[in-house]
């Protein structure tokens, strides 16, 4: 831009100041001085140099405090927890369900209307109580015509009796008089004699055979009113009615089910737990060691149940692939708090070991996400120059004898962990033991109780 003479500048301002009702500006005024004294252009010149010098200085002086502000204020912050000394627990968790330890199925063996009905859901009975009637009236009946079948059976004996002795009479006044005189009595008269007799044996071994069944045919009749009487056959507490009051019962092909009765509810109940095939073998030792089980119900949630493990069952289960064993577990129920059918959350001691440095689990989770924040010694860690493919690996696993695998999973416990070093993340090479919810064991490692381990990023508020 072509640069604008001093004098048409001042002429400009001076005609702008002979208008009429116009005051000049500070502005102005000092803009003639300077376009119309070269000295005052210098010193306002020296002036700016100046002042330009000084803010120089200041931010040469100030940028590096600035800087380390800047950085200070935007590096990351990590969140960090202590290795501290404890105790550590391993558990074994699985879910279940409450059974009592036996259940009794009651029946009815004769049929008929339900007449009575005595008990009802959660009543404790005793063994002999009587349950439920069955209307007897037809088998009363049957006692009876049995009765006097049986009386006319025995009456029948009595007559057969009789008329036997007469024939034993008149055989012998036959056979005196036979041998006494020849030709008094003729052999077909003797034979008579003989064969009434015999008849008459006969027919009274019938007669007592006929007795024993009608005997026999009144002790059914007489049993079959009994069963009338649906009776309890132990002490417990019914658990479930599947009868109703003037209900027909029909058992001609099957015993139709009437009560269950669970003996012994409040001493003792069974809780059957699922546990996976991959932990069972630590139950068993468990079983053997004779840990404890604890567990909760979902009816009280605030209330920690124990037991001790009685049988681990040999029949596996098979779901989807997934293979399960019953383990039965046994537990005292005094207050009848647990009842049949309840879910059990269920947890498994299997091991521990006491006072011993150990580690939150949060820090063996933790992994850092961006590699700028890592120390260099220790990218190769997470930039992948150490790891294989997924495919690679599971190529790497099915060549692997059963020794091999067995030794790898023996050493896969070697991790690492975090550490804040300056403004850089390194990398701590450790091994692991028993691990629990929150901490898991330390056996070995460049750490010791106290230091801090990366969590996690610290969120920004």
């Amino acid at each position: 831009m072509p640069a604008v003479p001093r004098f048409s500048i001042a002429t400009r301002i001076r005609s702008q100041r002979s208008c009429p009702g116009r005051r000049s500006t500070r502005l102005e005024r000092a803009l003639i001085r300077f376009c119309l004294s070269p000295l005052s252009r210098m010193k306002m010149l020296l002036k700016m140099l100046v002042v330009i010098g000084v803010l120089v200085g200041i931010g040469t002086v100030g940028y590096k405090p600035a800087r380390t502000y800047w950085e200070e204020r935007h590096r990351v912050k990590w969140e960090t927890a202590a290795i501290v000394r404890g105790d550590v627990t391993r558990y074994v968790n699985s879910t279940g369900s409450v059974r009592p330890v036996q259940s009794v199925l009651v029946g009815s063996v004769v049929s008929g209307p339900i007449e009575e009905l005595n008990v009802d859901f959660n009543d404790e009975v005793k063994k002999g109580d009587v349950l439920a009637t069955i209307d007897p009236r037809l088998f009363k009946a049957d006692v009876a015509r049995d009765e006097a079948t049986l009386a006319t059976r025995k009456a029948e004996l009595e007559r057969i009796e009789a008329e036997l002795v007469q024939a034993n009479n008149s055989y012998q006044r036959g056979q005196k008089l036979y041998t006494k005189k020849v030709g008094f009595l003729s052999d077909s008269e003797m034979d008579a004699l003989v064969l009434e007799v015999k008849s008459l044996e006969a027919q009274l071994k019938v007669a007592h055979a006929m007795i024993q069944q009608a005997e026999a045919s009144l002790e059914n009749s007489q049993a079959n009113l009994n069963y009338c009487e649906i009776t309890a056959p132990v002490d417990g507490v019914i658990i479930d009615r599947k009868i109703d009051p003037g209900q027909t019962l029909a058992a001609s092909f099957q015993t139709p089910e009437l009560f269950i009765v669970a003996p012994d509810l409040r001493d003792k109940v069974h809780v059957f737990a699922s546990v996976d095939e991959a932990d069972i073998g630590l139950v068993q030792k468990a079983q053997a060691e004779t840990r404890p089980v604890t567990f909760t119900v979902d009816a009280h949630p605030d209330e920690l149940f124990s037991g001790e493990i009685e049988q681990i069952r040999v029949s596996s289960v098979a779901n989807q692939n997934v293979v399960t064993y019953p383990v039965v577990i046994v537990t005292s129920n005094p207050d009848l708090k647990l009842l049949p059918g309840m879910t059990a959350s269920i947890s498994f001691e299997v091991d521990s070991i006491s006072d011993v440095p150990k580690l939150p689990n949060a820090a063996l989770r933790f992994f850092p996400d961006d590699v700028q924040w890592v120390h260099e010694s220790d990218r190769h860690l997470i930039d992948g120059s150490m790891w294989s493919t997924k495919r690679d690996r599971e190529n790497e696993e099915r060549q692997l004898s059963a020794a091999e695998k067995a030794e790898k999973r023996r050493v896969r416990n070697k991790r690492h962990v975090w550490v804040v070093d300056g403004k850089w993340l390194r990398a701590v090479e450790i091994e692991t033991g028993l691990s629990e919810s929150g901490f898991t064991e330390l056996k070995s490692g460049a750490l010791s109780v106290g230091d801090l381990l990366v969590t996690g990023e610290e969120v920004k508020k």
